[in-house]
C-alpha cells in the first residue's frame, strides 16, 4: 500500500507539526515515534503523562432499533445481540460500566478482543459503546451487523478521533480541562462536554498506566488535542512506544499473542469468561472451555525474563532445560523499565510456573530464561471502592 493509499485520522496534520515518524499500520499513517525517540516516550509515559493518536482503532455505537419505557429492559436486549459473539457478561454491566471481553469463533478460538461499554445516561440504555481493534474491525462489525438484523443498528465512529492519555500525572492533566473525568474509576465511562461537543471519556488504555482514552468529534479534536499537550506533564507518544509498554503490562496483543486457534483459558484470560454465561452453558467453545479448566490444557501464555542476551522476538524458540523445543515467543522485547529483555510465549502447563528455568533461541544461540508472573511491570489502574 503506497503512501497516497494510507488513511489518515483528525490528527494526522498535529502529528507532521510535532515531527512524528509516520508509517503504515492497519491500512493508516500512523505515528511510530516523535523526536525524542522510543525509550524516551516510553520513560516519559510512565512517568508523567503520554498522548496517543489510537484512531485507528474501531469505536462504534450499537444501538436497540424497537426501545421500550423500561432502561433494564432495553439494556437487556441490546446485552442479547452481542452475547451470542463473544464471553463477557455484558447484560450485567451497570451504567458507566466498560468490559473486557473477546470475540470468540465456534470453536472458542479468539477472533478479537475488545471492550464493550453501558452508557450512564438512563436516556441511552439500549445502546451500546464498543472499541475493537484495528487489524479486524472490518469483520468484527460484519458479524455484528450479522447478528443484529433488524433488531439493533451498528454506527461507526472511523470518522472521529480516539486518544489515549496514559500515566500517574493524566488524573490530574485531564481533570484540569474535564473536571467531571476525575470522578471516573477504572473501566468506567460517561460523556463529558467540551467546547458544547459531546466527548465519550473512559478510564482505561492499554499500558499498565492510570489513564484515559478519549472519543472526539473531529471538529473539536485537534483543539483538545492541543490544549492536552500545551500542559507540560503530556507529551506526544508513538505506537513504538505504546507497545513496549503494553508488553512490561502483560497484556496481549491480537495477531500475535492470541489469534482464532487460541482460546481464552490458553491465553490466561480466563477471567474474561463469564460465570453467569459458563453455568448456563451459552459460550461458544463451552466445552473446550470445561475441558481445559479441568486439566485438559495443553499450552499456556507466559511471561519470560530473558537473563543473558538480546531481546527474544516473536517466532524465537523456547526450549527446556535439555533444549527439546516446547514453544515459540509471541512478543518480546527490551524493556525499559526493567532495563531488561522480556517476552511472552505459550509453553505446556507443566512448565508455566514462575520460576520455571527455560531457554529462548536468538540467532540460533539459546539464552537462559525464567517464567515470571505477570504483568512484568505492576499495573497501576485507579479502581473503584
Amino acid at each position: 500500500m503506497s503512501d497516497e493509499d494510507l488513511k489518515t485520522t483528525p490528527l494526522t496534520a498535529a502529528h507532521r507539526t510535532l515531527g512524528a515518524r509516520l508509517v503504515a499500520f492497519a491500512g493508516y499513517a500512523m505515528p511510530l515515534q516523535y523526536p525524542r525517540g522510543i525509550l524516551k516516550e516510553h520513560l516519559w509515559t510512565r512517568e508523567k503523562a503520554g498522548l496517543f493518536d489510537v484512531s485507528h482503532m474501531g469505536p462504534a455505537f450499537l444501538n436497540v432499533i424497537a426501545r421500550t419505557g423500561d432502561g433494564e429492559a432495553n439494556h437487556a436486549a441490546a446485552a442479547a445481540v452481542v452475547e451470542p459473539l463473544i464471553c463477557g457478561d455484558i447484560r450485567g454491566l451497570k451504567p458507566g460500566q466498560l468490559r473486557y471481553t473477546l470475540l470468540l469463533n465456534k470453536e472458542g478460538g479468539i477472533l478479537d478482543d475488545l471492550v464493550i461499554g453501558r452508557p450512564m445516561s438512563p436516556a441511552r440504555q439500549g445502546m451500546l459503546y464498543l472499541v475493537v481493534n484495528a487489524g479486524t474491525k472490518e469483520t468484527d462489525f460484519a458479524a455484528i451487523v450479522t447478528a443484529a438484523g433488524d433488531r439493533a443498528r451498528l454506527t461507526r465512529a472511523d470518522d472521529r478521533a480516539l486518544m489515549a492519555l496514559q500515566g500517574p500525572a493524566a488524573g490530574e492533566v485531564l481533570a484540569a480541562i474535564l473536571p467531571a473525568s476525575a470522578d471516573l474509576t477504572f473501566m468506567t465511562f460517561d460523556r463529558v462536554d467540551f467546547e458544547g461537543h459531546a466527548l465519550i471519556v473512559s478510564r482505561s488504555g492499554y499500558t499498565g498506566e492510570d489513564g484515559f482514552e478519549i472519543l472526539a468529534p473531529a471538529m473539536v479534536a485537534a483543539r483538545f488535542w492541543n490544549r492536552l499537550i500545551a500542559d507540560e506533564r503530556v507529551a506526544p507518544i508513538g505506537l513504538g512506544a505504546r507497545d513496549s509498554l503494553r508488553l512490561e503490562a502483560g497484556l496481549p496483543l491480537y495477531g500475535h499473542d492470541i489469534d482464532e486457534t487460541v482460546s481464552p483459558v490458553e491465553a490466561d484470560l480466563a477471567f474474561a469468561l463469564s460465570r453467569r454465561r459458563r453455568k448456563a452453558g451459552d459460550l461458544r467453545g463451552a466445552a473446550r472451555f470445561a475441558d481445559e479448566l479441568a486439566g485438559g490444557l495443553k499450552r499456556r501464555r507466559v511471561g519470560l525474563s530473558i537473563l543473558e542476551g538480546a531481546p527474544a522476538r516473536e517466532g524465537a524458540e523456547i526450549t527446556d532445560a535439555a533444549g527439546a523445543v516446547v514453544g515459540r515467543v509471541t512478543s518480546g522485547g527490551f524493556s525499559p523499565t526493567l532495563e531488561a529483555p522480556i517476552a511472552m510465549g505459550y509453553v505446556p502447563p507443566a512448565l508455566s510456573e514462575p520460576g520455571t528455568a527455560l531457554k529462548v533461541v536468538v540467532r540460533g544461540k539459546p539464552q537462559n530464561a525464567r517464567v515470571v508472573a505477570l504483568p512484568f511491570v505492576p499495573h497501576r489502574y485507579r479502581r473503584g471502592a
